[in-house]
């Protein structure tokens, strides 16, 4: 059974998608670019506004859910150009203290509304401290 998640605190979809869903503890978000939630337009200034931005929308996400940046599990970045990654990356590694999720980054070849990034996310719900055993031999 899958649960829809729909918050203000992030922007509105632009097409028919939406922002989140739930499928038991796993939450996939839909990927963010730097839209004001409020204005529902992209946020001006270079690529670490723009990237800060996209961080602070997936927050809006996950406190809908209940979560913070600690249950990210998966994320990939679209980048328009691949040069922004360094400055991209600056900004994406100070949401994540210790433990980051796993992760890819492609550059894309065109993004909706001409964002220059896209962040897109794998959450999990609860502590993640459940065993996984080695079963490769």
């Amino acid at each position: 059974m899958k649960k829809i998640i729909s918050t203000s605190d992030a922007p509105q979809a632009i097409g028919p998608y939406s922002q989140g869903v739930r499928v038991g503890s796993t939450i996939y978000f839909s990927g963010q670019i730097p839209l004001d939630p409020k204005t529902g337009q992209l946020v001006s200034g270079d690529i670490k506004v723009q990237a800060k931005r996209v961080m602070e929308n997936i927050g809006g996400l996950l406190r809908a859910e209940g979560l913070g940046y600690d249950n990210i599990v998966k994320t990939t970045i679209f980048l328009a150009d691949i040069n922004d990654f360094q400055n991209v990356n600056e900004i994406y590694g100070s949401y994540f203290k210790q433990a980051p999720p796993a992760r890819s980054t492609v550059q894309a070849g065109a993004l909706p509304k001409g964002a220059r990034l896209e962040i897109e996310v794998i959450a999990l719900a609860g502590d993640g401290n459940q065993t996984v055993a080695d079963t490769s031999g």
